[in-house]
C-alpha cells in the first residue's frame, strides 16, 4: 500500500517541477524494521519516484553503522536530506502530517541552494563561533511546529556549524521524558537552552548565539 495517494503524488511532481539540483534523501532503516521504518523507507522512495532530480539511499542502522557514524545519525527511522554536501538536515520520525510539509521544503532549499533567510539573519549567524545542535521536538497533527522545523532547517542550511533536527514525539519518549516535552513544538539547542513555541528568525538566532 502506497503512503502517498494520488492527489499528494500530484502535487508533489508540480512542487518539485522546479527543483535546480539533485538531491539526496538518505533514508536508515534496520533489518528488522521499525515502528514507521517501513513507511519512512516508502515515503523517500515515492517522494524520488515524482522527480528525476530526487535519488534514495537508504542503509541498515545496524550493519551499516559506520554511516551512521558518518552522518550522526543515532536513531530511526531517520531521514537525511542532502545535495551537494551533508548540511545538517534530518528528521527522525515520520515526517508525515503538517511535517510532510516541512521535508517539501527541505528537499526544495537543499535543491535550489537558497535558504530563504533574511540577509539580516544571515549576517548574525556569522557570529556562530561553536557548533550548535538544534532539536526541534514536534507532533504530526501541530500546525505550529513546520514552522519551528523549517527554520531550523534553513539556519542548518546556512551554516555548517549547525545540526538541525526535526523529531517526532510519539516514536521517541525516552527523549521526550528525558527534555520534559509538554508542548510542542520545543525547541533544544546544545543540551541547555530550550523554549516552547515558534519564534521569529532574529529572536531564535539571538538564542542560539546566546
Amino acid at each position: 500500500m502506497a503512503v502517498l495517494n494520488d492527489e499528494v503524488r500530484e502535487q508533489a511532481k508540480k512542487v518539485f517541477s522546479e527543483l535546480k539540483n539533485r538531491v539526496k534523501l538518505v533514508d536508515f532503516t534496520q533489518e528488522v524494521e521499525c515502528r514507521y521504518c517501513r513507511e519512512n523507507r516508502m515515503l523517500a522512495e515515492e517522494l524520488a519516484s515524482t522527480s528525476d532530480k530526487i535519488d534514495v539511499e537508504t542503509f541498515d542502522f545496524v550493519k551499516d553503522k559506520d554511516k551512521a557514524r558518518e552522518c550522526r545519525v543515532n536513531k530511526i527511522p531517520a531521514m537525511q536530506v542532502v545535495g551537494e554536501k551533508d548540511y545538517g538536515i534530518k528528521f527522525y520520525g515520520l515526517p508525515a502530517g503538517y511535517e510532510f510539509a516541512s521535508l517539501m521544503e527541505a528537499i526544495k532549499i537543499v535543491s535550489n541552494g537558497n535558504s530563504g533567510l533574511a540577509p539580516e539573519s544571515k549576517e548574525m549567524l556569522k557570529k556562530l563561533s561553536h557548533p550548535a545542535h538544534i532539536q526541534v521536538f514536534v507532533t504530526l497533527t501541530c500546525p505550529y511546529c513546520p514552522q519551528a522545523v523549517r527554520l531550523a532547517h534553513k539556519l542548518a542550511f546556512e551554516s555548517e556549524l549547525i545540526q538541525a533536527d526535526m523529531v517526532e514525539s510519539s516514536e521517541f519518549p525516552h527523549l521526550v521524558n528525558k527534555y520534559g516535552v509538554f508542548a510542542v513544538p520545543k525547541v533544544i539547542i546544545n543540551e541547555s537552552i530550550q523554549f516552547e513555541g515558534t519564534l521569529p528568525e532574529k529572536t531564535f538566532i539571538e538564542r542560539m548565539l546566546s
